[in-house]
C-alpha cells in the first residue's frame, strides 16, 4: 500500500513532496518509484514495515559544538582575496596557474594586508580525460589535481616545446597542458631514483591513496584502449577494485601506480609550501580552500568505495521559478546508512584532507549537511526527492576537525535555504556566505547592518560576472546567446538590471561609501562604484569580507555560466595581468589599500550603523 511505502520513506529520511522555495508552484508529490529506488539504495526493503529508530531528522547542533575562529577576529574583522588558481598568468608556469604561483600570490596579498587567499577546488579530476575540467565535478576530493604542480620546481624536469604558446594563450588548454606537463613529469620521474620520502608518503596514504593511484593508472590504460576515463565505461571485470582481473592488472601497472603516488606527493608538498607562504606573509588565516559538494559517479572515489554512494541516483536541485526543469549536477550521493555504519569515517577523512593545508574551508552547497535532492538516473529532476542526512553528527565531526586544525569554516548557503538552517549553522560558528548582488529586498539593496556578523561578504562568485560586467548586463547577454533564456526573458532581465544599478547606487550613497560622481545610465561602470562596493562590504558587521581578484586585474569574461558545457569556455579564462605585475596594478593597489584601511589586522574597527 502507498501509505505503508510513504511511512517507510519518511521513517528513513525521505520527503514525500517538495515545494518551490519561492512559493510560485504547488508542492510536487514524489513518485513512488523514486521512493522505492532510494530505499533499496539505503538497504531497505520498500515493502517492509518501519522498524526501530528512524533517520535522524533534527536540524540541531549538539551542545558545545563550535567551529574554530581566530581569537581576535571579533575585535579586528578580516579580509582576503579570491581567485581561480588556473587563471593565474606568469612567465614561468606552463599555461595554467600552479602551486608556485599560488605561493607567490599569497606573498603579494599578505603583504597588502589580506588575511586569506581563497582558490577554487583543487581536487583530483580525471587525468586521462583533461577536458572534464570542472573543479566541482571531481573524481576524488581526498586527493589533488596534478595539473597544478609547478614543474620547474622539480629537479630533472625539462621544458618541452610548445610551452611558450600555452603560456601566451588567453584560455587554459587542459588537454595540451596535461600532455606536456604530465609527460615531462613522467620523464623526470623515470630518470630519478626512488626515495624514502615517497615510501613514507605511500605508507601514510594507505589503501585510499593506493586505490586512487590504481584507478588513475587503469583509467589511462582504458582511454588508450578506446574506453572512457570513468570506471562505468570500463569492462565489467574492472569495475570492482577487489576483482581478480584488477589484481592482475595492478601488477602490470606497478610503475604507473607508483608514478601516480609520486604526483600526489609532489602536489601535496607544493600546496603545503604555498600554505606556509601565506602565513609567512602575515595572514591570520592563510589559504582558503574550497570543497565541492560531491564527486562524479564514475570517479576514483566511487570506484574504491562503492558502498559509500547510493546507487541509481545523482544529486541536483528541484524545479523552481529560476530553473523550471530543475538541475542535475551529475554527482554521486553519499549513503547516510554507510556514513553512520563507519562512524562517519569517509566524511572525516575527506574533510581532514582539505584542512591539512587550509586555514579556512568553504563548503559548497552547505545545505548538504542537512539534505540532498536525489534524482533517479535517466529521469528528470522533477522525479526527485530530498533525503535527510544525520545533521548533528556531521556538524559535530566538522567542528571537531575545524578545532583540531584551527580552520575557519564557511558554509555556502545560496539558493534555497531550509528554514532554520542558517541559525543552526551560526550556532556552530559556521560562517554564512553573503553576496552583495543577491542581498536585496523589496525596497532595494539591504543596508550593511543587515549583514550577519558570522558571515563572509563578497561581491560575487565564480557563477556570476565581475561587477563591471554585471553593470553592463553581460551575463544577461551570455544567457540569451546560449539559449538559456528567450528574447522576452532576456529583455525583462536587462530592464531589471537597469533598475538594480539605480538601487545599488542609492544604497551606496545612503551608506556614505560612494565618493565621486556615478550615473546609473553610464555604459561602463565608474571606478568609484567598485571602490564604494568594496568599502560598503568592508563596513558590514561580517567577520570576513573577500575581494575577487578578477574584479581588480581581470579576466572580465565570466568564469562559469551555469547551464552550459562547451557553449562557454567554463573554467578556462586566464588573467590578462601577469603575476609579476599584480602588486603594482592600479586596480589591485586601490582596492587592497582601501580594504587595508577599513580592516587593519591589529586595530579594533568602529562600525557605524
Amino acid at each position: 500500500m502507498a501509505s505503508d511505502l510513504h511511512g517507510l520513506a519518511e521513517h528513513h529520511g525521505l520527503t514525500l513532496s517538495y515545494e518551490d522555495p519561492f512559493g510560485q508552484t504547488e508542492p510536487r508529490p514524489v513518485p513512488d518509484d523514486t521512493l522505492r529506488l532510494v530505499l533499496r539504495g539505503l538497504g531497505v526493503d520498500p515493502d517492509a514495515a518501519p522498524e526501530g529508530k528512524g533517520a535522524v531528522q533534527r536540524m540541531t547542533v549538539p551542545h558545545g559544538t563550535r567551529c574554530w575562529l581566530p581569537p581576535d577576529l571579533h575585535e579586528a574583522p578580516g579580509w582576503g582575496v579570491f581567485c581561480q588558481l588556473y587563471e593565474l598568468r606568469s612567465d614561468r608556469n606552463w599555461g595554467i596557474g600552479d602551486f608556485a604561483d599560488l605561493a607567490e600570490l599569497a606573498g603579494i596579498c599578505g603583504t597588502a594586508g589580506a588575511d586569506f587567499l581563497g582558490i577554487n577546488p583543487v581536487h583530483a579530476l580525471f587525468g586521462a580525460d583533461p577536458d572534464r575540467r570542472s573543479p566541482f565535478s571531481p573524481s576524488n576530493r581526498r586527493f589533488l589535481n596534478p595539473l597544478y604542480i609547478a614543474p620547474d620546481l622539480i629537479e630533472g624536469v625539462e621544458t618541452p616545446e610548445g610551452v611558450a604558446n600555452l603560456r601566451a594563450a588567453e584560455m587554459v588548454d587542459y588537454r595540451a597542458i596535461a600532455e606536456v606537463k604530465i609527460g615531462a613529469l613522467q620523464r623526470a620521474y623515470d630518470r630519478a631514483p626512488r626515495t624514502s620520502a615517497q615510501e613514507t608518503f605511500a605508507r601514510e596514504g594507505g589503501n585510499a591513496l593506493r586505490l586512487h593511484a590504481l584507478s588513475e593508472a587503469i583509467s589511462q590504460r582504458m582511454v588508450a584502449a578506446g574506453h572512457g576515463a570513468g570506471w562505468r565505461d570500463w569492462p565489467e571485470a574492472l569495475r570492482d577494485p577487489d576483482s581478480a582481473e584488477v589484481g592482475r592488472l595492478a601488477e602490470d601497472l606497478a610503475e604507473e601506480i607508483d608514478f601516480q603516488i609520486w604526483l600526489q606527493m609532489i602536489a601535496r608538498q607544493q600546496l603545503s609550501k604555498a600554505a606556509q607562504a601565506a602565513t609567512g606573509a602575515g595572514m591570520r588565516i592563510g589559504l582558503y580552500l574550497d570543497l565541492a559538494v560531491g564527486e562524479a559517479p564514475d570517479g576514483s572515489s566511487t570506484w574504491s568505495g562503492a558502498a559509500a554512494a547510493l546507487p541509481g541516483v545523482t544529486v541536483g536541485a528541484p524545479p523552481d521559478m529560476f530553473a523550471a526543469k530543475g538541475q542535475n549536477w551529475a554527482l554521486a550521493a553519499p549513503s547516510p546508512t554507510e556514513l553512520a555504519r563507519t562512524d562517519f569515517a569517509p566524511f572525516k577523512e575527506m574533510i581532514g584532507a582539505q584542512l591539512r593545508d587550509a586555514g579556512a574551508l568553504r563548503i559548497d552547497h552547505a545545505m548538504a549537511l542537512w539534505q540532498l535532492f536525489l534524482i533517479p538516473e535517466g529521469e528528470s529532476p522533477a522525479e526527485g526527492t530530498h533525503l535527510r542526512y544525520p545533521f548533528p553528527d556531521m556538524v559535530a565531526a566538522l567542528a571537531e576537525l575545524s578545532q583540531q586544525h584551527e580552520a575557519v569554516v564557511i558554509g555556502e548557503d545560496l539558493g534555497f535555504v531550509p528554514k532554520g538552517f542558517r541559525k543552526a549553522m551560526a550556532s556552530a560558528n559556521v560562517l554564512s556566505y553573503r553576496i552583495l548582488v543577491f542581498e536585496q529586498e523589496e525596497g532595494g539593496f539591504k543596508p550593511r547592518s543587515a549583514y550577519p556578523e558570522l558571515a563572509l561578504a563578497c561581491l560575487s562568485t565564480h557563477d556570476l560576472p565581475v561587477l563591471s560586467e554585471w553593470w553592463k548586463g553581460s551575463d544577461v547577454e551570455v544567457r540569451r546567446a546560449h539559449g538559456l533564456v528567450d528574447a522576452e526573458q532576456s529583455d525583462d532581465a536587462a530592464a531589471h538590471r537597469r533598475e538594480e544599478r539605480k538601487a545599488l547606487l542609492k544604497r551606496l550613497r545612503q551608506s556614505g561609501t560612494l565618493r565621486g560622481p556615478a550615473a546609473a545610465d553610464a555604459p561602463q561602470m565608474p571606478d568609484a562604484v567598485l571602490e564604494a562596493a568594496h568599502r560598503f562590504l568592508a563596513r558590514t558587521p561580517s567577520l570576513l569580507t573577500a575581494v575577487r581578484l578578477a574584479d581588480l586585474v581581470g579576466p572580465a569574461i565570466q568564469t562559469n555560466v551555469p547551464g552550459t558545457t562547451d557553449e562557454h569556455p567554463n573554467w578556462q579564462p586566464r588573467s590578462p595581468t601577469d603575476l609579476s605585475r599584480i602588486a603594482d596594478h592600479p586596480g589591485f593597489v586601490t582596492i587592497t589599500g582601501l580594504m587595508r584601511a577599513e580592516r587593519p589586522r591589529s586595530e579594533i574597527r568602529d562600525t557605524p550603523d
